[in-house]
């Protein structure tokens, strides 16, 4: 008669217990390569645009490339993490600006904001277009969140009597946008053009 050996084997939640033990230090691993890797692309995409390359930003980060195509399968993938993480940003400094500063301080200080998140935008944005397009789900959400923090500073400054009733979130956008159109500036001549645009919204 034939024996069936039976191999005994650990309880269910045993396992379970092992296996999330193993698992842990690897998934903080992975999550700080991921935003060494996000941190990096930022970097080397404001100062290369297109041309940036992906063993450059695996390089600045201290990671080797197949750890970068493990987190990142292609650059497509690579470049929408920045967007994202970018436009998030920029919607928690609006709320943590509005709720703790006073408004015309917050509108200011949100203007420099807007500014530093469109230095990585302008690296991005054309390369994605041509990836997934204008209309895509992705580029469709950052410009309603952009929007949204615009409205939330001005109306901000507007009930408090500090800004120009007649001037509309589109307006400050084009405004500021504007600003980042003219190449690179001297941070002297920076700091004038933008308050400019300040003496230009702020009530008299």
């Amino acid at each position: 008669m034939e024996v069936t050996q039976v191999v005994p084997t650990p309880a269910t939640g045993q396992v379970e217990a092992e296996r999330s033990n193993a698992e842990r230090p690897m998934r903080a691993d992975a999550q700080r390569n991921h935003e060494r890797l996000v941190l990096a692309a930022r970097e080397v995409l404001r100062e290369s645009g297109t041309e940036a390359s992906l063993e450059e930003i695996a390089r600045r980060a201290g990671v080797g490339i197949g750890t970068l195509y493990r987190r990142f399968p292609t650059r497509l993938s690579l470049l929408e993490a920045v967007y994202r993480e970018d436009v998030d940003a920029l919607g928690q400094q609006t709320e943590r600006l509005v709720e703790t500063q006073e408004p015309w301080a917050a509108l200011e200080q949100w203007v420099w904001v807007l500014l530093d998140y469109a230095a990585t935008k302008r690296a991005l944005f054309q390369e994605l277009v041509d990836a997934v397009g204008r209309d895509s789900e992705m580029l469709t959400h950052s410009r309603q969140a952009v929007n949204d923090a615009a409205t939330a500073v001005l109306s901000n400054a507007q009930r408090a009597g500090l800004a120009r009733k007649d001037v509309e979130p589109s307006d400050l956008l084009r405004l500021v946008g504007g600003c980042t159109m003219m190449g690179e500036l001297e941070p002297a001549q920076q700091q004038r053009v933008v308050s400019i645009v300040l003496a230009g919204i702020r009530t008299s």
